[in-house]
């Protein structure tokens, strides 16, 4: 376990900082170095556009655009799957905003942070564990789903059906790349991919806007009413499965916002890349699904149809690569955090690279994308209880105000009972068991779970404070001693 911080330390420059870090974990030049230690000031530069291009990166992308189209084949209406989703995924985005506030607040990455609640080995054994697992998930999911359209798209072209798990593992290890070397990767990937995403993706909305088939007409895709199974329950399903997948990624949502410049920039960039973004996307999956009368889920299969010239195709085939780029380097990128946060003598190199093996393997089962609304809402099951706990204790103990440096030692604050808060786990514990058997499908499972275990933790942390002087210290609002920089550097050093 690590030392105790005390001593500030000199003040050092960026770069020698940098190197320092890289000695002690032993990674290659050119990389990002930084892992859990904290984003020292002078390299917090990041502005809201390129957070907007990141997170609307992340939005649109081959997985979402399909939920858009499995949505319309399952049974909705396209209003009803526009709406539910993208209302979903909104609901997840106000918990998913106040995480990432501590990015932007203190420089860490997300699983630093839950050590505030869980403790410091209880964050490595329950949300950092949970969300390796659930990184690793979105990875192999994203991966076969753009896959899917690739394979779709090369049959149209060329003729030929290819092999699905063979386009997944290669696209699966071309993506890793650019995880594996970091941060500044992803911002000017991001950057990049943008306009040309727009330009694609846009066209794609205009050829099946004006197909002659009277089925892709706006008027008959606006009034395509579903199949007659379509009720109340349909509804409240698939909004859970979105909102429950966002909120996997709220303990991770400091780590796209580590190195932006302020509080505005995160929330502007974040907020208006989600929210247009994942719009774009499930009207797009949508359309194409309505359009085909409730028969196809893939949306670039449907418009591989109306397009028979080569350029197009290869429009469409460049256009889902940059998009599985932008969102499955951020599955990778997190899940190598949630790692490092588990085995801190590792650099982020190393544990991105694990995560990378092990997503890349899982891509070679198609089988990810099929069972997509069990396997969210059982990641949804764990995550809005950690969710819960992790907001109620931030905003309402805390007041948004942590003691940085405690994060990171031993028998300090946030160390509660031998390094765990059992309260906190606990309440993980009842989260799962009330999500599975207390509330019903038709009260939006994730979001009431979220809201029952962030009032249940908050009213039992206040009665048993009285009787543990070491959850009722850890519980107040505390002050940051030491600078990002002097932290940082102490963390090097060890």
């Amino acid at each position: 376990m690590d030392d105790a911080i005390t001593a500030a330390t000199p003040r050092h420059t960026e770069r020698e900082l940098e190197e320092r870090v890289r000695h002690r974990y032993r990674q290659p030049k050119g990389v990002e170095q930084f892992g859990i230690e904290p984003i020292p000031n002078e390299k917090r530069t990041v502005r809201w556009f390129d957070i907007f291009a990141i997170i609307f990166g992340f939005a649109i992308n081959p997985g979402s655009i399909m939920t858009g189209g499995l949505a319309v084949v399952a049974g909705l209406s396209f209003k009803g799957a526009v709406v539910t989703l993208t209302g979903g995924t909104m609901l997840a985005m106000v918990f998913y905003v106040v995480m990432a506030t501590i990015g932007s607040d203190y420089g860490i990455p997300g699983q630093v942070a839950t050590r505030m609640t869980y403790g410091i080995r209880g964050a490595k054994y329950v949300p950092s564990f949970l969300r390796t697992i659930a990184s690793t998930y979105w990875f192999a999911f994203q991966t076969v789903a753009g896959s899917m359209a690739v394979v779709a798209v090369l049959r149209h072209w060329t003729g030929v059906s290819y092999s699905l798990v063979s386009v997944s593992l290669i696209f699966g290890v071309l993506q890793a790349v650019v995880a594996i070397v970091g941060y500044d990767s992803l911002k000017y990937l991001s950057r990049v991919a943008l306009p040309f995403k727009v330009l694609v993706l846009g066209y794609i909305m205009v050829l099946l806007m004006t197909s002659s088939d009277p089925h892709f007409a706006p008027s008959a895709v606006l009034a395509y009413p579903g199949l007659p199974k379509s009720n109340w329950i349909l509804f409240v399903t698939w909004g859970n499965a979105v909102a429950a997948g966002s909120i996997t990624m709220v303990t991770d949502a400091a780590d796209f916002c580590r190195y932006t410049r302020s509080r505005s920039d995160m929330w502007w960039g974040t907020l208006c890349g989600k929210f247009i973004g994942e719009g774009f996307a499930c009207i797009l999956g949508a359309y194409g699904a309505a359009a085909s009368m409730g028969k196809v889920a893939n949306v670039f299969d449907v418009a591989s149809g109306l397009a028979d010239f080569w350029p197009a195709y290869l429009a469409f085939l460049i256009v889902i690569g940059l998009d599985n780029w932008t969102i499955n380097v951020l599955n990778l990128y997190t899940g190598g955090l949630s790692l490092s946060n588990m085995l801190q003598r590792l650099g982020r190199f190393w544990t991105t690279l694990i995560i990378s093996v092990l997503g890349v393997s899982l891509s070679a089962l198609p089988g990810v994308v099929s069972g997509y609304t069990a396997y969210v809402g059982l990641l949804g099951n764990f995550f809005s209880p950690i969710t819960g706990v992790l907001i109620a204790d931030y905003i309402v103990m805390k007041r948004c105000r942590i003691d940085l440096a405690a994060l990171f030692q031993e028998n300090g604050i946030y160390w509660y009972w031998r390094g765990f808060n059992p309260i906190a786990i606990a309440w993980t514990v009842l989260g799962f068991l009330i999500y599975m058997y207390v509330v019903p499908t038709a009260m939006i499972k994730t979001i009431s779970t979220v809201l029952i275990c962030g009032v249940g933790y908050c009213l039992t942390t206040v009665l048993f404070a009285t009787y543990w002087s070491a959850l009722g210290r850890a519980s107040r609002p505390s002050e940051q001693h030491d600078s990002a920089e002097e932290l940082a550097w102490q963390l090097a050093e060890r």
